[in-house]
């Protein structure tokens, strides 16, 4: 977690922060290159994250271990909670594992993550509350090229999502799209309804296209222009942000 006590209505989550193996689970039988690779996290995404945290002074709440290992964007019982197959990948180490070791990685992985960002949600004594997720997908999926470059994803709230569509092409020249690469019949929603949805909070989880952030300096520009984006999203919702810049 970063950033505990930032005193933006900005909440910032990142599922797919990181590609950590725990030593015992020996990679999952998966070889290095494909250990770094996207299907193990979100390449870019954590970088982004932080960098709006610091702008935004907001909470950023992470995982700290690969998706692959447990997707913390995914309820215990969703079969790609723990995946036996990533993309064109067979994942070893969870093809056969039984309810008490999926039980296992639940409690060790997914319960801490769950239970620090609901403490974060409900701990802020009345103050205005805004959910955002950020990740990061591939310009190549099974053989396919995706066009879009940044998507604006939401589940039955789509008011921050509206309000962000709406004002995004002042801010860039990107192709922005609803829902896209994925959308709520993917089941990637999951913290939006888990920890949005639930406690009526504005909520958006934001998709960047993982090529225009591979650079310390192209993270630090999408960061800036998505807060840009969410700062006037906001303002038109009447949400009122702290001063740019504030310590927390």
């Amino acid at each position: 977690m970063r950033k505990p006590n930032g005193r933006s209505p900005v909440v910032l989550v990142c599922e797919h922060a990181s590609n950590f193996f725990p030593p015992e689970l020996r990679g999952l039988g998966l070889e290095p290159a494909v250990r770094e690779s996207h299907i193990a996290w979100d390449p870019g995404a954590l970088p982004v994250a932080e960098v709006m945290a610091e702008r935004l002074d907001a909470t950023l709440v992470n995982a700290r271990v690969s998706r692959l290992v447990y997707d913390c964007n995914r309820p215990p019982h969703a079969p790609d909670a723990m995946p036996a197959r990533s993309e064109i990948f067979d994942v070893p180490g969870n093809a056969s594992l039984d309810e008490a070791e999926r039980a296992l990685r639940t409690e060790l992985v997914y319960q801490p993550f769950r239970e620090a960002l609901a403490e974060v949600l409900s701990g802020r004594d009345g103050r205005p509350t805004v959910m955002v997720t950020i990740h990061t997908f591939t310009p190549i999926y099974k053989g396919v090229t995706r066009d879009v470059e940044l998507g604006i994803l939401c589940d039955e709230d789509a008011r921050l999502a509206d309000a962000m569509l709406q004002v995004a092409a002042r801010h860039t020249s990107l192709d922005v799209r609803r829902n896209e690469p994925y959308g709520p019949a993917d089941g990637v929603t999951h913290t939006l309804i888990e920890h949005g949805l639930s406690n009526g909070i504005l909520n958006v989880m934001i998709e960047i296209r993982n090529d225009l952030v591979r650079t310390g300096e192209q993270q630090a520009g999408m960061a800036h222009m998505l807060c840009d984006v969410l700062e006037e999203a906001l303002a038109g919702l009447g949400v009122q942000m702290v001063a740019e810049g504030a310590g927390s």
